[in-house]
């Protein structure tokens, strides 16, 4: 399992950094970066994104 960013749709708001337990997200420059050996897959980014910009991939 993995999330999945959409950065066509991501609007950089770093709502997702903010909310991530591990700090797996992390929002630089306008770019969104993704470390998935931080990410514990508790779906919180998933649920905060505003624009529906990330999933969670099995």
């Amino acid at each position: 399992m993995t999330i999945k960013i959409n950065r066509d749709l991501c609007c950089y708001c770093g709502g997702c950094s903010a909310v991530c337990p591990k700090n797996a997200l992390e929002l630089k420059d306008t770019w969104l970066y993704f470390e998935e050996n931080l990410c514990v897959k508790c779906g919180n980014c998933v649920k905060v994104c505003p624009v529906n910009a990330l999933e969670v991939k099995t």
